[in-house]
């Protein structure tokens, strides 16, 4: 439901600003589903119809060194159905704000450079939306804290990258003081299983061209699932992996200037939707 977008300098790529370099943009994404898992069943909902969700990102990074990065990320954030009485909503997201540090580099043989990699995030809600209106709930609520290790080998222009990242997800607040998961609460603090990421990519990268292949794995560490023909909450267990491709073009015409796309698929999950997700 919280997608990363697979662009240039974020905290899953092997890619730094310099010194003093800022680099700024904007990123319009759009996913759509129809079939979901509730579960392990996948399957489809009339009264849903086609889900889809459209966003706008403010995106950008900035070299406090070579070896440190800032990074943020802020998503205007839309969605709709296409059946049944459900109104989807809109508003600005969560923000996030991350440090991306380059502690190792290293020169191997003549063309190979081993490089590793520490980020570490936050993230938190900027607009009061609710979180308790899944599918079309525009995001989750939580304060998120994230660590990612991530480990980058480049042979001449050929790169394979490698991460993992840990979200610790803070409690939130719903509009009513009961709910039903696998037991009754009297409350309305929900307690939010953390999340386990890996990300692996591979492809080509120079100074005019970046292009890669995506393969990335997301598992909630705990939760419940979705019951028979009921709507999804928040802690539920929410598992996918995804496969993507990701293309950048620098152009030197105009310095600065770069222009990027790609997109993803849902392969598997579990009480998520068969996303496929396009982006520029």
């Amino acid at each position: 439901l919280c997608m990363h977008i697979a662009s240039a300098q974020t905290d899953v790529d092997a890619i730094m600003m310099n010194k003093k370099v800022l680099c700024v943009g904007g990123v319009y994404t759009q996913s759509n589903w129809k079939e979901y898992w509730e579960g392990g069943f996948k399957r489809n909902n009339l009264n849903l119809g086609t889900v889809s969700t459209k966003s706008v990102s403010a995106m950008g990074s900035y070299g406090i060194t070579n070896k440190l990065n800032f990074l943020f990320n802020l998503p205007y954030v839309q969605t709709k159905s296409s059946a049944g009485t459900l109104k989807g909503m809109k508003g600005f997201q969560d923000l996030s704000l991350m440090l991306k540090w380059m502690p190792f580099l290293k020169h191997v043989g003549k063309k190979g450079i081993i490089s590793a990699y520490a980020v570490g995030g936050i993230s938190f809600p900027t607009s009061n939306y609710a979180a308790d209106f899944l599918p079309l709930s525009i995001g989750m609520r939580s304060r998120v804290g994230s660590l990612r290790i991530m480990a980058d080998y480049q042979l001449g222009h050929f790169f394979a990258t490698a991460s993992g990242v840990y979200m610790y997800r803070g409690n939130i607040e719903i509009d009513r003081n009961s709910y039903f998961t696998t037991e009754m609460h009297y409350t309305n603090i929900v307690e939010m299983p953390d999340v386990l990421g890996y990300n692996a990519r591979a492809g080509y990268r120079s100074d005019t061209w970046v292009a890669e292949g995506i393969v990335e794995n997301s598992t909630t560490l705990g939760g419940f699932d979705i019951r028979k023909n009921d709507m999804p909450f928040p802690s539920n267990k929410m598992n996918a992996t995804q496969v993507g491709v990701n293309i950048k073009y620098t152009i030197h015409a105009l310095p600065g200037l770069e222009v990027l796309g790609g997109g993803k698929y849902t392969l598997q999950g579990r009480n998520v939707g068969q996303t496929t997700t396009v982006y520029g």
